[in-house]
Formats: structure tokens, sequence, C-alpha cells
């Protein structure tokens, strides 16, 4: 096996380097704000001189519902990850495991209503919202979000289920169990990692979704947090609260980094199943 030369090694390091100070400075950087207040906000400074939990105690206790907006996210994420991957799973298995005619237009056609940008479906999305009696109700929002989250849920989980094996199918249908069975008794075990890694993305989709949130929802204390972020304003160009804004950037960046970090492992082997065989 042919050695790394130095520079390479050096280079590559460099690079991981460059990688993580861009991904993680922002993120550093409204960490340090967040516990800044008044005059130290706008400091050079990136280690706050006296840290304070003032802005995160000011943001739960002020005029707009941020707890309330903050648990609006959380119960709309996790129904519509719910939701997208019940139907995701069991419409995987048909396009992955059953042949018949049309499969291929089908895929296809879920492919393109992915393509759709949220902008172009706007009007239509509305009046459906309303023909619903959906409009201004937080779990309204499970209905844009589901229908976008659904075709990359379908086409990632179809590509894992492919990769299964026949056989197990086969032994699973000669004991005698039916599709349902077959899925979520048999195939759903295998697919832990790919369930991970395509729920968090899904989730992450739904938790920072912010035009229809915008749009379907008029209510302060129905709103989802990255309409709330964006409401968090004072009474003059001058006298925006940035410390509470950042606080508030915090607490949603939060959970998804918890998130991921709890799941990593099963999110890398979720990604890179079917990378390499044997």
């Amino acid at each position: 096996m042919n050695q790394r030369p130095l520079w390479g090694s050096v280079l590559l390091y460099l690079c991981a380097a460059l990688v993580v100070i861009v991904s993680v400075y922002p993120f550093l950087y409204t960490v340090t704000t967040s516990l800044k207040t008044g005059t130290a906000l706008f400091s050079t400074s990136l280690l706050p001189t006296n840290p304070t939990l003032h802005n995160y105690v000011t943001l739960f206790q002020g005029k707009q519902p941020f707890g309330t907006q903050l648990g609006n996210s959380v119960m709309v994420a996790t129904t519509t990850v719910v939701l997208s991957m019940l139907m995701a799973v069991t419409a995987s298995y048909a396009l992955g495991r059953i042949a018949f005619k049309g499969k291929g237009l089908l895929l296809l056609a879920i492919l393109a209503v992915s393509m759709f940008p949220q902008v172009a479906v706007l009007s239509g999305m509305f009046e459906l919202m309303q023909a619903l009696g959906l409009y201004n109700r937080t779990l309204g929002l499970v209905v844009p979000y589901t229908v976008f989250t659904l075709p990359f849920t379908v086409w990632m989980l179809t590509t894992f289920m492919r990769q299964l094996p026949k056989e197990l199918e086969e032994a699973a249908i000669m004991d005698g169990c039916g599709p349902l069975r077959i899925i979520f008794q048999v195939f759903m075990p295998l697919l832990a990692p790919a369930l991970v890694s395509t729920g968090l993305l899904a989730f992450i989709g739904a938790w920072n979704e912010f035009m229809f949130a915008l749009t379907f929802v008029s209510d302060d204390f129905n709103r989802t947090v990255p309409v709330g972020i964006s409401m968090i304003s004072g009474a003059t160009a001058y006298e925006i609260p940035w410390g509470s804004i950042m606080a508030a950037s915090v607490i949603v960046t939060v959970p998804l980094v918890a998130l991921v970090l709890v799941f990593q492992k099963k999110i890398v082997s979720g990604l890179t199943a079917g990378a390499i065989k044997g």
C-alpha cells in the first residue's frame, strides 16, 4: 500500500481544519453573542467579558410566546416525520420489491414533485389549506410539510429497500407473513440506519421550514420557531434585540446538534449503506 506523502497529509489536515472553522465558527459566534448584553454585543471580542443568561430569560418572559412556538415546532416536525416515514416505508416496499407496470414513471413523478419550488405551489396550497379549514392552525402545517417531505423519504427508502436480500422476504412468505408483517417485523430492523438518517433529514427540513409557516399561520401563538425568530424586533431599527435573536437561534440549533450526535453512528451507516459491495 502506497503511503500518502507528507505534503498530502498536511494539505488534507489543512482542508479539514478549514471546513471545521467555516462550519463551527458561525455557531460559536452565535453562542458567545447570546451571552452578551448592552454595548458588549458590538464588541469585536469573541469571548464575552461578563457572560450572562439574561437574553435567554428575556426571551421566555417577553411579549412574544417563544416557549409556545418552540413546542409548536416540536409537535409539527415530529408529526410530519412520523406520517411521512410511515407512508414512505409502505410505499418504498411497493416500489422497491413489487414489479408492476408504470413503476418507473411513478418514481419519476414522485421525483418531479420534489423539484417544485415552494413559491410555485404557494397559492394552490393556500387554497387547499383554507378549503380543509386548516388555515391558522398549527397542526395544519403538517399537510404541506408532508407533501414536500414525502418524495424525499420515499426515494431514500426505496433505494435501501431494493438492497435487502430477496431470500429473506421469500422465507417470511413461506412462514405465512403478509406484506405488512414483512415490512414492520422483518424489514424494519434491517432498515434502522436508513430510517434514522432519512427521518433526521426530514425532521431538520420540517424544523427549519419558514415560507409555509409564515403564510399559513397568522397567530403568534400558533406560529413555529423560525417565524417567531423573524418576528423578534425592537421599537426602532436601532433597538433590535440581537442578544435575544442569538439566544433563540442557539435554542433552535441545539436540539438538531444533539440529535445528530446521538444518532451519528446510525446516520453514517445509513448514508453509506450499499456504497461498498463485497
